[in-house]
């Protein structure tokens, strides 16, 4: 184990009541601890990405944040902005509403308008208000949408990621589609846990928790 480990963290600022020092603290956190990028609200996109601009720590802003119910229309507006913001990677809510109405097109047309930008998009199914079966169809529709990640949640509807959850979202898309488990992540070994059931990408408010853990297991 080594401080590889951190580069695979997505340090995460979302909170409604954050300030600009709360996102200066955030980006010189993940710079100072190597994580691979911070995540925040598009309101805070281009400050975020001015801090971090000669890091080698990406800027990631979120879309249709935290409910998914936005049109696509507004979706691509909001993947615009964030774009011209210098976000690098989008985390977009999938639609809830057309994907719990069965309409699948729809819902994957949405994730592919968001696509069409050209960054990863990482499509947050928010597994917590799934069941298993449509846990594992809306991981095909992220597939088919041309997402870069499934994402597991947005951390505000309760239940983050868990290790059956990944497990499935593993089986279910192989290699054809990247995962990031986020919600509830919050120690060096749940973090571990998360990678060995087949996340590829961890997403937290808690990085600094979790490097303070691993430097602490004196492996850093």
């Amino acid at each position: 184990m080594n401080k590889q480990y951190l580069k695979v963290i997505d340090h995460t600022l979302l909170k409604h009541d954050a300030t600009d020092k709360d996102i200066e603290n955030c980006c010189k956190e993940a710079v100072e601890f190597g994580f691979y990028s911070v995540i925040v609200q598009p309101y805070y996109t281009g400050l975020a990405s001015k801090l971090l601009k000669g890091s080698d720590v990406l800027c990631g802003s979120v879309i249709g944040f935290p409910f998914g119910a936005e049109t696509t229309d507004v979706k691509r507006f909001q993947a615009e902005r964030a774009l011209d913001n210098k976000a690098e990677e989008l985390d977009m809510v999938i639609c809830m509403p057309s994907f719990k109405n069965k309409n699948y097109a729809d819902t994957e047309n949405d994730i592919r308008q968001i696509v069409k930008f050209g960054v990863p998009v990482k499509v947050i199914i928010e597994t917590s208000l799934l069941c298993e079966e449509e846990i594992i169809t809306a991981s095909k529709i992220c597939i088919n949408g041309g997402a870069a990640f499934v994402k597991t949640s947005t951390g505000y509807f309760g239940g983050g990621a868990t290790a059956e959850n990944i497990k499935l979202i593993k089986k279910t898309v192989g290699d054809k589609i990247k995962i990031k488990a986020a919600g509830g992540i919050r120690t060096i070994e749940d973090l571990i846990t998360m990678l060995r059931c087949g996340a590829d990408r961890i997403g937290t408010s808690g990085g600094v928790k979790i490097a303070q853990g691993l430097i602490s297991l004196k492996e850093y």
